[in-house]
């Protein structure tokens, strides 16, 4: 059948399929595009073909095309929409459409599209430009478990000045009883299912289900009127760091640690409502807290292995005192002692001829003082004063995290969480499947489940612990970019300023933020 013909060639419809017969060469190719528009159901699939053919005459029909139908359906692979194209003029749909109409709804019947189907308004479309027919209802994701904690007493110090006395105070120990709420989960919640264009329901994922972040020694779930709570297996101290919760044991000593008590050791938190007496140790896995208003003189060492430290009043280290914590340490004042913090030093009014160690050194910024010693920080240090008008020597450092190494770190840290992620879906999965025929196990098909369950639960707390030094890492990484040290009111000559590897001694008074800009240090 010929579609279209001129003095220089024949287009040729066969059995679905477009040919070209060349009569007389030189017909312009972009001349055949105008061809094309007015038989839009040709379909160009050899353009090389086509262009040799306008400029040869031949003797047999040349394959340069195919011949689609007037009107095709086309379905999303999800079988969640369903397109429409017209493969004929402007003017041959809008002078048929109301057999259009009878075509799209019988090609609808046979192709089984039964739901979502659109009004189209068929004089309105374009030539062989999708137009949207059916659409299908997306599920909805479930909404996911929302996890609340109990609400801890922010670990702030107040400074208060009360005529002849300062108070350097914060809530620092919570107690608790045995069995007390920490805190619930209310569980992911269902979706609500998707409907495809054949009507078939889509199931809708459930909501991510979040781990409560707890300490399994100290706390337990246990499930309540639809949710799952979190409460204390102990009587003792809470305390949340890096985003987990635990209760620890909690000696509380009435009087001053020294010759009666001897030196401490104790894997739980520590309240002293005296003072450690010259020469005498405390050492806690928790919080330590020393609340006597003079504060500890010449003790030997103030200790935490995971936790804090508040000391209510000052110390005086004789050159003696070490106080180490893994989280934050808050003291009223500082002199001739050397403290280690893991997180934040908080100084309440000053510090004299100390070292001071910290992620961030941090003394009152309206009067606080740091004279003398060395401050060595890895992001910030803060006061209202350094050295003094003696040019006493006072050195202030940041030393800051290698950038390079702690990314390795994260790198490392993050494929080991990747990799136990898919062991827990594998471990899970295989949970699942036994599950249903749980019934028909043999006391070592059992026993082999709890294995299985047990390494799951062990993963998972694994997994939940990198997950947390991933996090750390990252925000060290976040604040080792704003690290600067900050002399709120005067910087005195003879302190000595050490950024990374550059470096000054102050010869005159001054203050503000000292940070590298531009490779230098901006003092």
């Amino acid at each position: 059948m010929v579609i279209h013909e001129n003095h220089f060639f024949e287009i040729i419809k066969n059995e679905g399929k477009i040919y070209l017969q060349t009569r007389q060469p030189g017909f312009m190719l972009k001349d055949f595009e105008t061809i094309l528009r007015q038989n839009p159901r040709i379909k160009l699939t050899n353009f090389a073909l086509l262009k040799e053919g306008l400029n040869e005459v031949t003797d047999t029909p040349v394959e340069i095309g195919k011949w689609l139908p007037s009107i095709v359906i086309e379905i999303s692979r999800d079988k969640m929409s369903a397109s429409l194209f017209v493969y004929e003029t402007a003017e041959y749909i809008k002078e048929n459409v109301q057999s259009i109409q009878k075509k799209v709804q019988k090609l609808l019947a046979e192709d089984n599209i039964t739901y979502g189907i659109l009004n189209v308004k068929l004089e309105s479309i374009v030539t062989a430009k999708a137009t949207l027919i059916a659409q299908g209802t997306p599920p909805v994701k479930g909404e996911d478990s929302q996890i609340t904690y109990l609400e801890l007493p922010e670990r702030k110090p107040v400074i208060r000045e009360d005529g002849k006395a300062d108070y350097y105070d914060m809530n620092f120990i919570y107690e608790i009883e045995e069995g007390a709420w920490l805190g619930e989960k209310i569980h992911a919640q269902p979706g609500i299912p998707g409907i495809n264009i054949y009507g078939e329901s889509i199931p809708a994922p459930l909501g991510r289900d979040l781990p409560l972040n707890y300490d399994k020694k100290s706390a337990y779930e246990v499930e309540e009127e639809g949710k799952t709570v979190l409460r204390s297996k102990i009587s003792g101290v809470v305390e949340e760091h890096q985003g987990m919760v635990s209760v620890n044991q909690h000696l509380p000593i009435d009087g001053d640690v020294g010759i009666e008590t001897g030196n401490i050791e104790f894997n739980g938190s520590v309240s002293i409502k005296g003072t450690v007496q010259p020469g005498f140790s405390v050492v806690a896995n928790g919080d330590i807290s020393i609340e006597h208003p003079e504060g500890v003189s010449g003790a030997k060492l103030i200790k935490s292995l995971y936790g804090d430290i508040f000391i209510r009043g000052g110390i005086f280290g004789l050159g003696e005192t070490l106080v180490e914590a893994a989280g934050d340490i808050f003291v009223k004042h500082v002199n001739d002692a050397h403290l280690v913090a893991g997180q934040n030093l908080n100084i309440g009014f000053y510090s004299l001829g100390s070292n001071l160690t910290a992620h961030s050194i941090l003394v009152d910024e309206r009067k606080g003082k740091i004279i003398g010693g060395t401050a060595i920080a890895k992001s910030t240090i803060v006061s209202a004063f350094t050295g003094n008008r003696l040019e006493r020597p006072t050195e202030l450092i940041i030393n800051s995290i290698n950038r390079a190494q702690s990314l390795e770190v994260i790198q490392y840290k993050a494929s080991l969480l990747k990799s136990m992620h898919e062991d827990m879906v594998q471990l899970e999965a295989q949970i699942e499947r036994i599950l249903p025929v749980i019934h028909t196990l043999t006391p070592r098909q059992l026993a082999a489940l709890e294995l299985t369950k047990q390494k799951l639960a062990s993963n998972k707390e694994t997994a939940q612990n990198l997950d947390r030094e991933i996090k750390q890492l990252m925000n060290d990484l976040r604040k080792v970019s704003k690290a600067e040290i900050h002399v709120t009111k005067e910087a005195y000559p003879g302190t000595y300023i050490q950024i990374g590897k550059k470096s000054t001694v102050l010869t005159s008074i001054t203050n503000g933020r000292f940070l590298i800009e531009n490779g230098e240090l901006n003092v």
